[in-house]
C-alpha cells in the first residue's frame, strides 16, 4: 500500500485532516504536530502501547521492527493494522483514534 496524502485523508478522515511527511524510506501520518500512523514497506502501522497491545494482538498484528546498520533488530511501538480496516474508514476511526491518543500521550511524557 503506497501512502500518498488522498489516501491518508481518506483512511483517517474521522480524525480531521492529516498529513503525511516521507521519512526513513516510509512515510509518517500526522494529526497536528504527532505522528499516530506509519506506512513501511507498503504495509501500514497504528501507534500502540500497553493500553492497546491486546486489541492488536487478538487480531495478530506484529509491530514494526528494523534491522539496523549493526544487525541489531529494533521493535517499535507501530503495529500492523488489522488488513480488514483498511477497507473501511468507519471500522477503522476507533483505531485510529486511540493511536492519536497513544502518540498524544507520549508526547505528553516527552514534555
Amino acid at each position: 500500500m503506497a501512502l500518498d496524502p488522498e489516501r491518508a485523508a481518506e483512511l483517517f478522515a474521522g480524525l480531521g485532516p492529516v498529513r503525511c511527511r516521507r521519512m526513513f524510506g516510509g512515510t509518517g501520518v500526522y494529526s497536528g504536530d504527532v505522528m499516530f500512523a506509519l506506512e513501511a514497506r507498503d504495509t501500514l502501522y497504528l501507534k500502540s502501547d500497553a493500553t492497546t497491545d491486546a486489541a492488536f494482538d487478538a487480531e495478530g498484528c506484529e509491530p514494526f521492527s528494523y534491522e539496523t546498520g549493526g544487525g541489531r533488530r529494533v521493535i517499535t511501538s507501530y503495529r500492523l493494522i488489522p488488513a480488514r480496516l483498511l477497507d473501511d474508514p468507519d471500522d477503522l476511526a476507533p483505531w485510529a483514534e486511540r493511536a492519536l491518543a497513544v502518540a498524544r500521550r507520549v508526547k505528553l511524557r516527552k514534555r
